[in-house]
């Protein structure tokens, strides 16, 4: 499945979370999805955002997703079925989105809560998402910065000579 679509399925999977539990598995279901976009751009994406993705598939990755959790034991992971990153840019658009949208909910969670356990967790799983939308919004920016950029300046020749 497309990225693009799997992003879509989380974001209505997080607005129908009314439940801690299913606010925290859609956490990780998210930071797994971050972590494998990340890992398919780092393998085959356009070679500039490489290093970059290499980075938030990492940064993702220390969400951790336990596999024993029952909604993700019920459901498995939705970033197991992402078959690819068919337009990156507005793939990594809709990521960032969706990670800005966990960490509006997260907050939500955290504030509402009187378990320091999971007030914790949430500060964390919050700090790991804003950090991987510090790498999507660089990738995003070197994309914009390759689309923009005059034909021989992304040859690597200044122009005329």
């Amino acid at each position: 499945m497309d990225a693009l679509r799997l992003i879509g399925s989380s974001r209505q999977a997080l607005e129908r979370s009314t439940e801690v539990a299913e606010v925290i598995a859609e956490a990780w279901q998210i930071q797994a999805l971050a972590h494998a976009v990340g890992g398919v751009i780092a393998s085959g994406g356009p070679p500039d955002l490489r290093g970059e993705a290499r980075a938030l598939s990492e940064t993702a990755a220390r969400a951790g997703t336990p596999a024993d959790h029952p909604a993700v034991r019920a459901a498995g992971l939705r970033a197991a079925r992402l078959t690819g990153v068919a337009d990156p840019a507005a793939v990594l658009t809709a990521l960032l989105g969706l990670l800005g949208e966990l960490g509006i909910v997260l907050v939500g969670v955290a504030c509402a809560t009187d378990d320091e356990g999971l007030y914790w967790q949430c500060i964390e799983t919050m700090d790991i998402a804003d950090e991987s939308g510090d790498r999507v919004r660089e990738m995003l920016r070197r994309l914009s910065v390759h689309q923009t950029a005059p034909p021989e300046a992304v040859r690597g020749r200044a122009g005329p000579r």
